[in-house]
């Protein structure tokens, strides 16, 4: 009898292990590394930026490099606990890094949100599908921007280096006889942001010419910890 009754307990044991196993295999896996939102990583970039205003004979280019890091632990006036986002620029690799911004990183809920110039954006929502769409500017008085992933988890290869896992985060794009915008980031698994595209530039009626707007390409160049 103590055999049998044993023999019983030990079977539901195993079932229930068994259970809790499948229940954690099962588990979605959000796939959060995308927002690479951990302390000491830091990326540096290639970014070129053009400046068009035909009004004051305007058509600058800069080039530069730019350095992110995520720092210590941050809360924000909801409470929120997150990370600072520091950012350094130099004109060329033989210049000095100098600090040019902290903002800060945070995950609320799903949402992978950045304090940019004290601008609340979401940057990315999770877990990442071809059906999701957001409004980047939800939390702040910015126009309405629909985002939306043109792809996922695929491979790509930016300035010769290759991500094996990669999201595109389509911003906003249309083209008219007046007007040409593309805006799309893509970010990589345990990185985060690797290529920013943002062209927002307008033209006379009938024209080529770039009455004014701006161009920022941003590169991934390396990254590691600090």
């Amino acid at each position: 009898m103590k055999s049998k009754t044993t023999y019983r307990i030990l079977s539901l044991f195993t079932v229930l292990i068994l259970f809790i196993g499948c229940k954690q295999e099962d588990a979605p896996n959000f796939h959060f590394e995308y927002f690479g939102l951990a302390e000491g990583r830091f990326v540096v970039y290639d970014v070129v930026e053009i400046n068009h205003d035909s009004g004051l004979l305007i058509h600058d280019t800069l080039r530069y490099q730019m350095k992110t890091y995520w720092g210590d632990v941050y809360v924000d006036n909801e409470g929120r606990e997150g990370r600072e986002y520091i950012v350094y620029k130099r004109d060329s690799v033989n210049h000095p890094w100098t600090l040019t911004d902290v903002w800060h990183g945070v995950f609320d809920g799903i949402r992978g949100e950045l304090v940019e110039e004290n601008q609340r954006k979401v940057k990315l929502v999770f877990a990442p599908t071809l059906s999701k769409n957001w409004d980047a500017n939800a939390y702040n008085l910015d126009d309405e921007l629909d985002c939306y992933y043109r792809d996922i988890h695929s491979d790509t290869i930016i300035n010769n280096y290759k991500f094996d896992s990669t999201l595109v985060v389509e911003q906003q794009t249309y083209n008219n006889l007046i007007d040409s915008v593309r805006m799309y980031e893509t970010y990589a698994k345990h990185i985060g942001l690797v290529y920013k595209h943002h062209v927002d530039n307008h033209y006379q009626f009938g024209s080529t010419e770039v009455v004014i707007g701006k161009e920022l390409y941003v590169s991934f160049i390396t990254s590691g910890w600090e």
